[in-house]
């Protein structure tokens, strides 16, 4: 029985960070992201290369091109030649 309940509390614990959005930067410049959570919004510069987890609960993305997209949280988005892709 423990080891069940340890089994679950693990598990869930790991699938917590497991279903985050994250975003790319293949450009050789910085790209900004704008996501609105939960009623905030915050900007998201990522330097040429990086790649970061945002969004864990879902969120609004502004992207480079001022589309306004709707994340679930398990998208990521690839930024190439200054356009960005939902994958």
């Amino acid at each position: 029985m423990w080891k069940s309940l340890v089994v679950a509390i693990a598990f869930t614990a790991a699938s917590g960070s497991a279903f985050a959005a994250s975003a790319v930067n293949k450009d050789a410049e910085t790209r900004t992201l704008i996501v609105t959570e939960g009623g905030g919004k915050t900007e998201l510069a990522l330097a040429a290369g990086e790649t970061v987890e945002f969004c864990p609960n879902g969120c609004f993305v502004t992207l480079p091109n001022g589309d306004l997209e709707a994340l679930t949280g398990t998208e990521t988005v690839e930024i190439s030649g200054g356009v960005a892709r939902i994958k």
